[in-house]
């Protein structure tokens, strides 16, 4: 009687927790799903009472004048500019990000530490305080209009070395570099052909996190980007919003197309988004 008691509470408990996840994740996903609903319709029908809950039939009218009709925003360009900008990013933290994590985790040097708790120490600063003498360098170094005051900057982030190193420090054992050393392998070699290969858990969330880091940039390129053709989506979105009068078919169709990438990468990734979190994080 006992045990199936001690049963009952167990499927009551389980039962408990998957209506509770349930529910968050129906908190969390209803925003994109009623965003989609209402690009699918047009502007007479987008804001009736009650709230419109399917799909309408305007989508692809509200794509149409998005992409070919209006001539604000040449939002084709900025949706390119937002892809090049961010995989270029990407590449590029990865690769240095990597490195800088792998030289702190693995070798030996005097003032290691300072460095580390000096790259830790910028995380504490909110970004928005460097703004006004981040901009005078990049019009000092003439990056205005530039995608390079966008992508050089972050390319050895403190957030980005700061994972690597963690993550290397704990899933690439020392024994097999020492043998990659005695067998007359270069550190370069080492760094190529075995802790990339290694560490690519890692690599992934490093690349997932600055890919929508960089795609939902916005105030980074409205400040460094003022011309429209070479800015980046977010900022065409904004300028968008600010010049269609009312024409919000058009705003959310050009949200919704917006928050693709990111939607397709949460759940291409999401395995290895996990799996890279938790393979380092704890000592064993």
């Amino acid at each position: 009687m006992k045990k199936i008691s001690t049963r009952g509470q167990n499927l009551a408990k389980t039962a408990a927790l998957y209506t509770t996840l349930v529910g968050l994740a129906f908190v969390f996903f209803f925003p994109f799903y009623y965003m989609f609903v209402i690009a699918s319709h047009p502007r007479e029908t987008m804001f009736r009472t009650p709230p419109n809950i399917w799909f309408g039939g305007a989508l692809w009218d509200n794509i149409h004048r998005l992409l070919f009709v209006q001539e604000q925003v040449p939002y084709l360009t900025n949706y390119a500019n937002s892809v090049i900008i961010a995989v270029l990013t990407v590449l590029t933290t990865i690769f240095f990000c990597t490195m800088g994590g792998f030289a702190l985790a693995k070798y030996e040097f005097r003032g290691k530490k300072f460095i580390f708790i000096f790259i830790l120490s910028t995380m504490a600063f909110p970004p928005f305080l460097n703004i006004i003498p981040f901009y005078r360098m990049m019009v000092a170094f003439g990056w205005i209009n530039s995608w390079r005051a966008l992508i050089v900057p972050g390319m050895a982030n403190a957030m980005g070395i700061f994972l690597m190193r963690q993550y290397m420090e704990e899933s690439i054992p020392n024994a097999l570099l020492d043998a990659a050393r005695i067998d007359g392998l270069s550190e370069f070699g080492i760094l190529t052909r075995i802790v990339f290969p290694l560490a690519k858990p890692g690599m992934g969330v490093l690349a997932i996190i600055t890919f929508v880091g960089s795609w939902n940039n916005f105030l980074g390129a409205f400040i460094l980007l003022p011309n429209l053709r070479s800015t980046t989506l977010t900022v065409a979105l904004n300028t968008l919003n600010a010049v269609s009068f009312g024409e919000f078919g058009m705003v959310y169709a050009g949200t919704a197309l917006a928050i693709l990438p990111l939607l397709v990468i949460f759940f291409m990734a999401s395995q290895q988004f996990i799996s890279g979190l938790t393979t380092g994080s704890v000592k064993g």
